[in-house]
């Protein structure tokens, strides 16, 4: 079942930090995790936190810090 979320100021602090670009200079073919990918991590963790499926996120039009998903079956 769809449910309404609102995170903290903290979480979007860490979401929004996560999207940013990695600046990196390739040394010995190790290259870092995209934005994408560290964002999808952040989703994760909150959903695990707050009790939602990180894939299921939909945006609101109540601001940033809100958003719908699909609860946790626990």
């Amino acid at each position: 079942m769809r449910k309404e979320f609102k995170m903290s100021d903290e979480d979007l602090e860490t979401i929004l930090d996560a999207c940013k670009p990695v600046v990196y200079i390739i040394i010995g073919g190790v290259i870092p995790t995209s934005p994408q990918e560290n964002a999808n991590r952040a989703w994760a963790k909150l959903g695990e936190r707050m009790g939602f499926d990180h894939m299921t996120v939909k945006p609101t039009r109540k601001g940033n810090k809100v958003f719908t998903a699909e609860e946790l079956k626990l």
